[in-house]
């Protein structure tokens, strides 16, 4: 592998095609190390019309297993909370910022503990999220969590001080109407789940008006 501050997925970009050809060239990635640990490249999934595009973190333990994002535990009450703030979840395009599970190993048997991936592993990985919106196109963006929002808008990103608020930035050189809110995860988290859910949902609704 090259040294860290070479990180980058660049070299590994198709030259041209669309969500296919993206996916197919994702799966041979090697732009930072976290290719070497996880079971297989996540890449996005939904249609290249969709008008709205979620982005997390990375993929975890369910996700590297099957291939697919948000289809674990995050990703069903993402499905919910969508549901309930009138966004049609099948109508969305889902990815991550990071494309690799990133963990450490725990007992009992080994389990994988999730880790955060680091602002440079997002930035190496980061021509991929560029080359999805690229090809998407989304009316909006939502964001879901500090690591996709530091990915997308810079290290002084903060969900706290922006969640549920509609957004313009310049985003990969193009203007980018967006939404920021919680990753689901952090609401399974949370100790007062059912507080953190609606204050997912009253974020959601932001963007289901911003839809309309």
């Amino acid at each position: 592998m090259p040294p860290e501050d070479a990180y980058t997925a660049t070299p590994f970009l198709p030259a041209r095609g669309g969500l296919p050809a993206l996916g197919k060239a994702a799966a041979a990635c090697r732009g930072c190390p976290l290719h070497r640990d996880a079971t297989q490249t996540v890449f996005g999934t939904g249609k290249a019309t969709a008008r709205v595009m979620l982005v997390g973190e990375q993929p975890g333990d369910q996700e590297d297993r099957q291939g697919t994002p948000f289809v674990g535990p995050a990703g069903h009450l993402l499905d919910r909370a969508l549901a309930d703030a009138g966004i049609d979840p099948a109508e969305a395009y889902l990815t991550n910022a990071v494309k690799h599970f990133k963990f450490t190993r725990a007992e009992p048997r080994k389990r994988r503990i999730h880790k955060a991936p680091t602002l440079r592993e997002a930035t190496a990985c980061s021509p991929w999220l560029a080359a999805e919106l690229k090809t998407v196109k989304p009316e909006l963006l939502v964001v879901l969590g500090a690591t996709a929002g530091k990915a997308l808008l810079g290290a002084s990103f903060r969900v706290t001080r922006v969640r549920g608020t509609l957004l313009e930035e310049e985003i990969h050189g193009r203007p980018q109407r967006l939404v920021a809110t919680v990753h689901p995860s952090a609401v399974l988290r949370s100790d007062d789940r059912e507080a953190a859910y609606q204050g997912l949902v009253s974020d959601l609704k932001t963007a289901a008006r911003a839809l309309e």
